[in-house]
């Protein structure tokens, strides 16, 4: 019954009411339809606390038409096992009460505590960490405040001087006063409006100071385009020139790629990289995005989830920052109907490859009156990347948790309950969160690698084989994924071969490096034994 084993290795189970997550995301669904009624919010994984155990944060919303406080952001301490605890009244991190839409966690000022940014509707609010389980509001004092309506953000270092920066994508010019009526004027017809219908807002760049204080400079870092709508953003280094670039999915416009000029500004080459249209020159309205080398070519490609009855994206990297929108031949056309949002590329069955999760659910809670093909509530979507440039499909054998359907937007990725695997965890829109533990079976060896610094480049070799990746929080739609490096080794129980390029253009070199462990790794300390023989490097092992 070998065959019976191998259809159903993919396992993944939904328990996020056994683990404790049990608090309902506040959408403030009206008659009114308001738009931010059916935007979502997201979700965070770290470790907030450093004893190993990777953390949740959920941003939430508020009930806008009626001019009611939400119930506030929930943050949930990781007790080990895959239980959490809810523990945001002594952590201080429950908010204003405004609608929250996204956030990022970094270490914005270097003292080895990750921090929380968090975006909304109206005001965006930056939580230190203090330590002892402890957060504190800084938003008036760092001056990054924000406004208007924000999305995703991101912490990366852009200029390369040791500090991390602040990327702050923006939605809409919308007023909640002046709010149009979209649909037929018929009883149960009302529906959200087309974000066509509104301008652009521009997103922000916050430049960090090194002193706890940041400065607005978008305008001089030539990204404060208002012809954007963006939703989702990714880091990555696109032409391996070491200087972090930023990529922009915008909703029904086209999307952004900004390169890192190296001089504080960046300029957007979406039009002659060819990613800021599908295949057939057309703009998509797109969610959310991911970098990353699916293809292990070394170069990293672009993945941006889109709306119904469009094809989800994936743009492959050809070098020379050209691309090439390959979705079809990957074997990625199950994504036409439904509409995804959070997304990530992660190796899920530990085999050296990076396999795809999309997280789907419509806009519009009435479409299926427009639109009988279409519903409101969808499955997820899982591809198992086999190898050869191309993915499989296969949602339907991965496990009880790909059979809900739910109205899913913010999604990340971490192994949880550090069995050496990877979890997804997902924002429900107006109603509690999922945990999707993986349970799958005839997995390999793996490996994972705790930067204290991020934007930096590796390369893992193990079994002859070299994979590539971006240390970065960065991706998927209004969320934050642990930063941890994890890399599937299939058989190989021996890592041959990390090098570690920081942001600093300094190198790291580990060699011989004992696999199913989390290393930790230091920029700014030598490596005990540069040949890592028979101990981790920078020194810890989990």
């Amino acid at each position: 019954m070998l065959w019976l084993a191998l259809l159903f290795a993919v396992q993944f189970v939904e328990v996020g009411v056994q683990s404790g997550l049990t608090h309902r995301h506040e959408n403030g669904a009206s008659k009114e339809k308001l738009l931010m009624e059916t935007f979502g919010s997201g979700v965070a994984t770290f470790d907030f606390d450093g004893d190993g155990l990777v953390d949740l944060f959920f941003v939430n919303g508020a009930d806008l038409a009626h001019s009611r406080p939400g119930p506030g952001h929930r943050l949930y301490r990781n007790l080990g096992g895959m239980k959490f605890a809810d523990v945001t009244a002594q952590a201080g991190v429950r908010g204003n009460g405004t609608f929250g839409t996204g956030v990022t966690a970094g270490d914005y000022d270097n003292d080895g505590k990750p921090d929380l940014y968090v975006t909304g509707f109206g005001a965006n609010q930056l939580f230190h960490n203090e330590g002892g389980g402890v957060f504190r509001d800084v938003t008036a004092q760092a001056r990054v405040a924000g406004g208007g309506w924000s999305s995703s953000a991101g912490f990366f270092d852009y200029d390369r001087d040791g500090d991390l920066d602040l990327f702050v994508v923006r939605y809409l010019e919308f007023d909640l006063k002046d709010n149009p009526y979209c649909g037929f004027k018929k009883p149960g017809y009302r529906m959200y409006c087309d974000p066509r219908m509104f301008d652009g807002a521009a997103s922000l760049l916050y430049r960090n100071n090194g002193d706890g204080t940041f400065t607005d400079v978008s305008k001089a870092a030539g990204i404060a385009n208002s012809a954007g709508k963006g939703l989702g953003i990714a880091i990555g280094d696109m032409d391996g020139d070491g200087w972090p670039d930023v990529y922009i999915a915008n909703d029904g416009v086209r999307n952004f790629l900004y390169h890192n000029q190296r001089n504080g500004s960046f300029v957007d080459i979406a039009y002659g990289a060819g990613v800021g249209f599908d295949g057939n020159g057309k703009p998509q309205a797109g969610m959310g995005t991911e970098i990353a080398d699916y293809d292990g070519d070394g170069l990293p490609d672009i993945f941006v989830t889109n709306f119904s009855d469009e094809l989800n994206t994936l743009y492959r990297n050809e070098g020379n920052l050209s691309f090439d929108d390959v979705t079809l031949k990957a074997g990625l056309q199950s994504g036409l109907t439904p509409l995804g949002f959070g997304t990530r590329l992660f190796d899920y069955d530990n085999d050296g490859d990076l396999d795809l999760h999309v997280t789907n659910g419509h806009v519009i809670d009435n479409v299926n009156l427009y639109h009988p093909h279409l519903k409101y509530a969808q499955r997820d979507l899982l591809y198992e990347n086999l190898g050869n440039g191309r993915f499989k499909d296969v949602s339907a054998g991965a496990g009880p948790a790909f059979a809900i359907e739910h109205v899913g937007r913010g999604s990340a990725v971490a192994d949880l309950d550090n069995d050496g695997d990877l979890d997804i965890v997902i924002s429900n829109l107006g109603a509690r969160p999922f945990l999707f533990r993986n349970d799958s079976t005839s997995q390999g060896h793996w490996l994972s690698l705790d930067l204290d610094r991020p934007d930096a480049r590796v390369e893992l070799t193990a079994g002859g084989r070299t994979q590539h990746r971006y240390a970065t929080s960065v991706s998927s739609y209004l969320s934050s994924s642990d930063s941890r490096l994890h890399f599937g080794l299939g058989q190989s129980k021996t890592v041959e071969r990390i090098e570690i390029t920081w942001i600093t253009g300094a190198k790291s070199i580990l060699e011989n490096i004992g696999a199913d462990r989390v290393i930790k790794v230091s920029a700014g300390s030598a490596l005990p034994d540069e040949k890592g023989r028979s101990r981790s490097p920078a020194g810890t092992k989990r």
